[in-house]
């Protein structure tokens, strides 16, 4: 695990009956012209248990094994996390990202633990443990996931890295995380904005997962020159894309009380770089000509695309219409 991972959402016909391929591979092959290492497939984009199964199939075959396909564990129960788990490494899926179901509503760490390693024990992939807001586990720690229960799990041959995105702004939980687990688990930021500091001081190999293909390749390559010493190259890049980086930040805001991501308009970013774009179906959050429209001027400003593609009719047709 070495580069930085983005994320693929499921593209779909124009109908949303059923899975658009021609996009999905699009989507792929995209990635890793951008120069990512992986790709999380996306599971809370509206798909049926069989479709999400069907999607990484469709994106790890694209793959052909030179590009990682992370399976999302977010599913509505725990017997679906671990059946679907399976199933998506059978399907070619090569890792797990780990969240928990929208009702789980633990009053203590040790209920956590539990459902945790129940995936772990049942779900044959190696995961990524993930601290977020998102999961309103503050109640139980103020890093969402504790550094204690996160080292307690690191020992699980199956738990590998840690998404370190729980604390709020600061940096203590992942500097617990290092000092108690660091030799077990990879430890991960994914709000790229830190990203010189966690590499050159916290060693941070691999980054992920997020739309990191808004920027095109900037954060792949910015990423490679930091782990090669090539820092003025490196931050030259990092503070081209700052205007994308600081509107994208802005977008997330908007709807941060809703703690659902605005995956529509993760498309709609990813869409500007040349993936297949198309309608999510619902639940999803709308588009506005505003937003998008910032979103496509920064873009432009930090010289990421040349020109915007189109209009949000042109962007709902997606690059590959059926």
């Amino acid at each position: 695990m070495r580069g930085v991972c983005n994320v693929i959402m499921p593209s779909f016909t124009s109908d949303l009956k059923s899975l658009n391929e021609a996009g999905i591979r699009l989507d792929v092959r995209r990635s890793i012209e951008l120069g990512f290492w992986g790709a999380l497939a996306v599971s809370e984009c509206g798909t049926t248990m069989d479709e999400y199964v069907r999607f990484v199939e469709i994106a790890a075959d694209e793959a052909k094994g030179g590009f990682h396909i992370v399976h999302h564990g977010s599913f509505d129960t725990l017997a679906d996390t671990i059946t679907a788990g399976q199933a998506a490494a059978a399907a070619g899926a090569d890792l797990q990202l780990l969240s928990y179901p929208q009702s789980f509503y633990p009053t203590s760490e040790s209920q956590v633990e539990e459902m945790t390693r129940a995936v772990l024990d049942n779900v044959p992939l190696a995961t990524v443990l993930f601290a977020v807001h998102l999961w309103n586990y503050q109640r139980l720690h103020p890093a969402e996931l504790s550094p204690a229960l996160i080292d307690r799990l690191s020992y699980h041959p199956l738990a590998v890295a840690v998404k370190c995105e729980g604390g709020g702004t600061g940096n203590g939980a992942h500097v617990e995380v290092l000092r108690r687990s660091g030799e077990r688990l990879l430890v991960s930021d994914p709000r790229e904005g830190t990203s010189p500091g966690h590499v050159e001081w916290f060693g941070m190999q691999w980054m992920g997962t997020s739309n990191f293909q808004y920027f095109g390749d900037a954060v792949p390559k910015y990423f490679d020159l930091m782990h090669k010493g090539q820092w003025d190259e490196a931050l030259e890049i990092y503070w081209r894309i700052h205007p994308a980086r600081t509107t994208r930040l802005n977008d997330l805001a908007t709807t941060a009380g809703a703690h659902f991501i605005h995956r529509q308009s993760w498309k709609y970013q990813e869409w500007l770089n040349g993936f297949n774009g198309g309608p999510l179906r619902m639940p999803t959050m709308r588009l506005n000509d505003s937003a998008t429209g910032r979103l496509a001027a920064a873009a432009v400003k930090s010289r990421i695309i040349s020109e915007v593609p189109g209009s949000l009719e042109d962007f709902y047709a997606g690059r590959n219409p059926s």
